[in-house]
C-alpha cells in the first residue's frame, strides 16, 4: 500500500478526489495479500493491484462510481465459484475490498503519513470499513508509538480502536478487528482495517541453545523477526530453529556491534542473551547495555550466575543505570521447567514491559485489565485549535 498511498499525492494536493481499493480479508486462495490496494485517479488512471488481474475490472467501476457519489463501499468477490468467474476471480479466493474517496476532506492526515514513511517513522492508519451509522464509515485514525489521532465518532471507540491499533503497529501487522457499537471487544457490529507501516520489530537470540529454539518459535508467532546468533557452528544451523528468519554464526558481541552500528536495532528490538557462559556474554552486555534505546535486555542464569555476570560488569565498568535496564535471571516466574514455558516466561516479561503490564494475576486487580491509553494519547483534531483530550 505505500507506494499507492504516495501516487495519492498529486490529487490530493489539487483537491481532487481519488478512489483507494485495498483488501481488507482473504479466505482460501486469495491471489493478493490483506492490505494489497489499488487506487483509481479522478481521470481514470490506475496504480496497484488488488488481485493480481482477476477482480481489477470490477473494482475499477467501483471506484469510478465512489469517486462519483463519495461514498465508500465495502464489497466481496468470489463468494461462490459462479461469482468468481462473473468477475475473473478464476483462482476459487474469496476477497474483501473495501473503496473509499480519498481527498483533503475525508483524509485530511495524508499528508503527515507521508512525512512519517519519508522519515521512516513508524506510523499505522485505522479505517472504519463497517458501521451502523454510514457517517462513520470511511474515517481514519492515525497510530503512531506515542499516541492516536483522530475522531471514530466516540470518545470509547476511538480510544479501544486506538489501543488495538498501537499494539498491532508495535507488532508490524495489517489486520481486520471487529467491534460492538460502541468499542464492545466482543461485538461485530463494526469494522476496522488497521494497516501498519513498520517492519516487524527485531528479536537477537544469542545461544544456540534448546530454549533458543523454543523462543524462536514463540517470537516468530508474536511478530518477531528473529536472529539467532552463536560463535560455535555446529550448533548455530538453520535446522535447528526453524522459527528463526537468520541463524548467523558470529561472535555475538561482534555481530550486535556490527547490527547496531548500521542503524538496524531501534527502540522496539528485544535481546535475549542465553549462553550464560561469561566468554560470550559480558562483551555483549557490555554493548547492550549501553544502548538505552532497547526495548528490553535479558539474560539467562540462575541468581549465581547472575551475581557473578553483575559482577564482571561492574569490572568493565558498566554503570549502575545501565545494569538497572537488565532483566535478569530472565522471564517471569511462572515456574517454568521446559524450553517451551521459559520461553513463554520470556515473552511475558517482554509484552509486560511494552505495555506496562505488572506481572500479577488478572484475578487480583481492581483496575481496568487493559492498559488504555494516557489521556493525552488521544487527541480530536476535528477542531485543531481546541484539541479536547480523550479519557
Amino acid at each position: 500500500m505505500r507506494d499507492v498511498i504516495e501516487e495519492l499525492v498529486p490529487a490530493w494536493e489539487r483537491g481532487r478526489t481519488a478512489a483507494l481499493a485495498t483488501v481488507v480479508r482473504t479466505f482460501h486462495s486469495a491471489p493478493r495479500p490483506a492490505g494489497a490496494s489499488m487506487l483509481v485517479t479522478s481521470d481514470g488512471a490506475v496504480v496497484g493491484s488488488v488481485s493480481g488481474g482477476c477482480v481489477e475490472g470490477a473494482v475499477y467501476e467501483l471506484a469510478q462510481e465512489v469517486i462519483r457519489t463519495g461514498r465508500p463501499a465495502l464489497v466481496r468477490y468470489g463468494i461462490s465459484d459462479d461469482d468468481a468467474f462473473a468477475v475473473g476471480l478464476t483462482c476459487g479466493g474469496i476477497l474483501d475490498v473495501f473503496v473509499e474517496p480519498v481527498s483533503r476532506e475525508t483524509f485530511a492526515e495524508l499528508d503527515t503519513v507521508l512525512r512519517d514513511l519519508a522519515t521512516s517513522v513508524p506510523v499505522g492508519i485505522v479505517t472504519v470499513i463497517e458501521h451502523p451509522d454510514p457517517r462513520i464509515l470511511g474515517r481514519h485514525l492515525i497510530v503512531r508509538g506515542d499516541g492516536v489521532t483522530g475522531d471514530l465518532g466516540s470518545e470509547r471507540l476511538t480510544h479501544v480502536v486506538g489501543d488495538d491499533a498501537r499494539g498491532l503497529l508495535a507488532a508490524g501487522r495489517t489486520s481486520t478487528i471487529g467491534y460492538g457499537p460502541d468499542g464492545e471487544r466482543d461485538g461485530a457490529e463494526l469494522r476496522v482495517f488497521v494497516t501498519s507501516f513498520a517492519p516487524r520489530p527485531r528479536m537477537l537470540v544469542f545461544g544456540a541453545v534448546d530454549f533458543a529454539a523454543a523462543l524462536t518459535r514463540l517470537a516468530d508467532f508474536l511478530g518477531y523477526r528473529v536472529t539467532v546468533c552463536d560463535a560455535r557452528a555446529v550448533f548455530a544451523t538453520p535446522a535447528r530453529f526453524p522459527g528463526a528468519d537468520e541463524v548467523v554464526v558470529a561472535w555475538p558481541h561482534r555481530y550486535f556491534a556490527e547490527q547496531n552500528a548500521a542503524g538496524l536495532l531501534d527502540a522496539r528490538t528485544v535481546v535475549c542473551v542465553l549462553t550464560h557462559d561469561p566468554k560470550f556474554d559480558v562483551p555483549l552486555l557490555e554493548l547492550a547495555l549501553s544502548d538505552d534505546n532497547l526495548a528490553y535486555v535479558g539474560a539467562m542464569g540462575s541468581l549465581r550466575t547472575h551475581d557473578d555476570r553483575l559482577d564482571r560488569l561492574r569490572a568493565a565498568a558498566v554503570p549502575e543505570v545501565a545494569l538497572a535496564r537488565l532483566h535478569s535471571p530472565i522471564g517471569l516466574d511462572l515456574g517454568a521447567r521446559t524450553p517451551e514455558e521459559t520461553a513463554v516466561s520470556i515473552m511475558a516479561e517482554v509484552i509486560s514491559g511494552m505495555w506496562g503490564g505488572t506481572g500479577e494475576p488478572l484475578g487480583d486487580r481492581r483496575t481496568p485489565i487493559h492498559h488504555d491509553l494516557a489521556a493525552h494519547d488521544i487527541v480530536d483534531v476535528r477542531d485543531e485549535d481546541d484539541a479536547r483530550k480523550l479519557v
